[in-house]
């Protein structure tokens, strides 16, 4: 599974390199709407939405949404859709205390996960717009952002590999660690603390950086336990089977969902 997993990882790293850094702000929105419509489609898919039709639907609108939002991110809606997005995800925190919460398969409970997909989805898409965007290295600001999650997660599997123990959420995911955790803590950080010295940021700064990357890696790991939670409610292993040995693009994008708000927002704040 290791070795599957390592080559998915090599082949799909150079693609979406590739996506982040050629491409004009516009084509890469559109790029990343039409993959965030698909994550959608899985989620509704996790959150039992059964019919096909239905789930179209909810494709088309969330598709009409994203184009709303593009003609006004510009103004104060793309800081209220990032204050949203981190807003959720700390109560995200209180749902993994109380797992068993919305776990019946019924129409509220349905309808409950669905509005947590959009504030999954619309955050998640407005902060990779608002970084790519930016002047200067906008492009490869949102490639670190993703390369610090991505660190992360490996980080996570090889600390939680060799010193994991103690279980970090052992009834939502067995596999995870507070060795993981740390792990992931500290690769984040000195991912964040190198792109930023060669995207030229020094002193205070850099210094905020680092700091940011410790609760972007804290969320991404909510993120990646929130996807959990909902396989487990619907008693499947992967959120789909795209990709060989990762499962479905909820399993890939989960902990970026949670991690990109956050980044945004931290950002906006240290004026970088």
């Amino acid at each position: 599974m290791l070795l599957q997993r390592t080559l998915t990882a090599l082949l799909l790293a150079p693609l979406a390199i590739l996506i982040i850094l050629l491409p004009s702000t516009s084509v890469f929105a559109l790029i990343c709407a039409a993959a965030f419509l698909a994550a959608l489609w899985e989620w509704a898919q996790l959150s039992g939405l059964k019919n096909r039709s239905a789930r179209i639907g909810l494709l088309v609108a969330a598709a009409v949404v994203f184009s709303m939002l593009w003609y006004a991110h510009a103004g104060i809606t793309s800081s209220v859709l990032l204050l949203a997005g981190v807003a959720w995800w700390l109560l995200a925190c209180l749902w993994l205390r109380h797992f068993a919460f919305a776990a019946a398969p019924t129409s509220e409970n349905r309808m409950l996960k669905l509005l947590a997909g959009a504030f999954v989805i619309f955050p998640a898409w407005i902060a990779l717009v608002s970084i790519h965007e930016r002047v200067p290295h906008g492009h490869w600001w949102t490639l670190l952002a993703l390369v610090i999650v991505w660190a992360a997660d490996i980080g996570a599997y090889f600390s939680g590999r060799f010193f994991g123990k103690r279980k970090l959420a052992p009834q939502i995911s067995p596999g995870k660690t507070w060795a993981g955790a740390y792990g992931a803590m500290v690769a984040g950080v000195l991912v964040a603390l190198t792109g930023g010295w060669l995207l030229d940021v020094r002193g205070s700064q850099l210094l905020g950086l680092a700091l940011l990357a410790m609760p972007t890696v804290a969320i991404s790991i909510v993120g990646d336990l929130i996807e959990s939670l909902m396989k487990r409610h619907a008693q499947v292993k992967d959120s789909g089977t795209l990709f060989p040995g990762h499962g479905g693009l909820m399993d890939r994008l989960d902990s970026v969902f949670a991690a990109l708000p956050l980044f945004a927002a931290g950002l906006l704040l240290l004026g970088l």
